[in-house]
């Protein structure tokens, strides 16, 4: 293994479990490990941090809770694929109205998206858009066949993401899978052929490196979802003031 210099963790101020994450964290940035690596061993660790092997249970513990490590059963502890990511960073999951969220969201979308259309058209390699076609296929397939098209519709979204080249772009990522898993949700999957037919002018665009077009064409399949959202709320608003009160007991 490449030489890397530790501070001392036993002498900083937060508690040791925690020192060890973060040293076993900056292990992880220096050497360059990524999710086809393994965790040096529990005594190696322990060997290397100057600790029991108990504080560095705990401190891995804190890290697959972080998503920067996974526990591969019968394998060992890895990198994670996406150090650090989680699916829902912001607690958008907690907020009470969720269709007052999703209004939010689409305002947000519709701010970034279409400029990450026009990126990826731009930048897109060969391969990105070979991946990108795959995937707007597979979406067209759970669509055609009446499947919940949700979780391959995020993963349209984070192809397209992908092709910017752009390092920080991805990690908008998990605000973009809760936005769409929402929509989905909350407009109980009744854009399906909207969205089969907005995705291939995104990929077309993306493929004829037409930003412009792309920018486009993702503005228009983002006002799409927040047109019916807008149209949905807007029907429960008028179905519970049209709701007769119940009289006090």
């Amino acid at each position: 293994m490449k030489e890397t210099h530790f501070e001392n963790i036993k002498t900083k101020e937060s508690s040791l479990p925690e020192r060890t994450a973060e040293q076993i964290s900056k292990l992880i940035v220096e050497q360059h490990l990524t999710s086809e690596d393994k965790l040096p061993s529990e005594f190696e660790l322990a060997e290397l941090l100057h600790v029991g092997r108990g504080t560095i249970r705990e401190g891995v513990k804190l890290l697959v809770a972080r998503n920067v490590l996974e526990i591969r059963r019968g394998k060992g502890t890895y990198i994670a694929p996406n150090p650090g990511e989680t699916p829902d960073p912001l607690g958008f999951a907690y907020y009470p109205d969720q269709f007052q969220l999703a209004l939010d969201l689409a305002e947000i979308r519709a701010q970034t998206e279409p400029w990450v259309a026009r990126m990826a058209a731009e930048h897109a390699t060969t391969e990105d858009i070979r991946r990108l076609r795959e995937s707007c296929a597979v979406v067209e397939q759970d669509i055609l066949n009446e499947r919940d098209h949700s979780q391959n519709d995020v993963l349209f979204h984070v192809a397209i993401a992908k092709c910017t080249q752009n390092m920080v772009v991805p990690k908008l990522i998990p605000i973009i899978t809760y936005a769409v898993t929402l929509f989905v949700s909350l407009t109980e999957s009744r854009l399906r052929m909207e969205t089969l037919v907005g995705h291939r002018e995104i990929l077309e665009a993306i493929h004829d490196r037409d930003g412009q077009r792309a920018e486009k064409a993702m503005a228009q399949h983002i006002e799409y979802n927040r047109a019916l959202l807008q149209e949905i709320v807007s029907k429960l608003k008028q179905e519970e003031l049209s709701a007769p009160k119940k009289e006090d007991e």
